[in-house]
């Protein structure tokens, strides 16, 4: 059996962040355009959840994007590796996800959505990344390893699964799982309804006011990220906005878990959970007592929020 079909059958396969660097970085540009997408053509939604992503049985997806009285979505497909558009009036086309420039992939995509009478242009510029080269002339990043655009795919249903039925637990207001293209983080976030300090924004690449209003209620977040920076291996996270006094000193069930200073928010690697005897509920007890920390530090009113049973 091949590494490909072994990580197609196994739940929680590993992800060793050095083993696709190059793949996460030109498929999270990929990401950026696709999203860039939605973002022009969809009505503003609160804190951006009008440009998200989401799991799907095969990859990721736009969701039905409005355009006049028509409508199209666009599919990452990582089982047969490649993007589809549909549209509303029975058009489908599909390009082969494989080793390509951004550019490349920015061109092809473009001209479908043009042959298809879609006409949009975004802001060119990537979101959230230190390398602030038009997406429409990257050509550095060019890499696709089918094998771990497959395995990143796997976890994220996983990852989506499970958090969906830590979302069912609440019944405040609570944003979609979803896929932000951004940060490249599967997320669900909570909100206690009280209003939060304005936030400082400086988000690389992002412009303050984004930040600003994101971040405008109280909240208590998690979600899964591939790593980079100051955390070189996969791993879920949850935060609290605004950070309550005590919250870096809670403690937290889960055995491998830690607060990370420098991030300001508790870490749990992946590998924690995919080698789990029970990995459902090592991250179900994560992100449970995470979230018990923080909303115990910051006082919420957890009888109105929360579902009974």
């Amino acid at each position: 059996m091949s590494n490909d079909e072994s990580s197609r059958i196994e739940p929680w396969p590993s992800l060793p962040l050095a083993a696709w660097q190059d793949t996460y970085a030109t498929l999270q540009r990929w990401t950026q355009i696709v999203g860039k997408i939605r973002l022009v053509q969809t009505p503003w939604m609160n804190h951006s959840w009008h440009v998200t992503l989401y799991v799907t049985a095969r990859g990721l997806t736009t969701s039905p994007i409005p355009y006049g009285t028509r409508t199209f979505e666009i599919d990452f497909d990582f089982l047969d590796h490649a993007l589809r558009v549909a549209t509303s009036d029975g058009a489908l086309r599909t390009l082969p996800l494989r080793p390509q420039s951004v550019a490349d992939f920015h061109a092809a995509l473009f001209a479908t959505l043009d042959e298809l009478g879609l006409r949009v242009r975004i802001h060119e510029l990537p979101n959230e990344l230190p390398d602030a080269t038009a997406l429409d002339r990257d050509r550095v990043h060019a890499s696709y390893d089918p094998e771990y655009a497959n395995r990143f795919w796997r976890i994220l249903v996983q990852s989506d699964r499970v958090f969906k039925v830590f979302r069912a637990r609440f019944i405040g207001k609570c944003s979609p799982v979803h896929f932000f293209w951004g940060s490249f983080d599967l997320a669900v976030t909570r909100f206690s309804g009280r209003r939060a300090p304005r936030h400082p924004g400086g988000v690389p690449h992002l412009p303050d006011s984004v930040a600003v209003e994101a971040y405008s209620h109280e909240v208590s977040s998690a979600g899964f990220w591939p790593g980079s920076g100051p955390v070189d291996h996969p791993a879920y996270y949850s935060y609290a906005y605004p950070t309550p006094p005590g919250f870096a000193e809670s403690p937290v069930r889960t055995a491998d878990a830690f607060f990370h200073r420098e991030l300001g928010e508790f870490v749990l690697p992946y590998d924690a959970v995919r080698t789990s005897a029970t990995p459902d509920a090592t991250l179900l007890d994560f992100l449970q007592s995470t979230y018990e920390a923080a909303t115990t530090c910051a006082r919420w009113d957890r009888a109105e929020l929360e579902r009974d049973g």
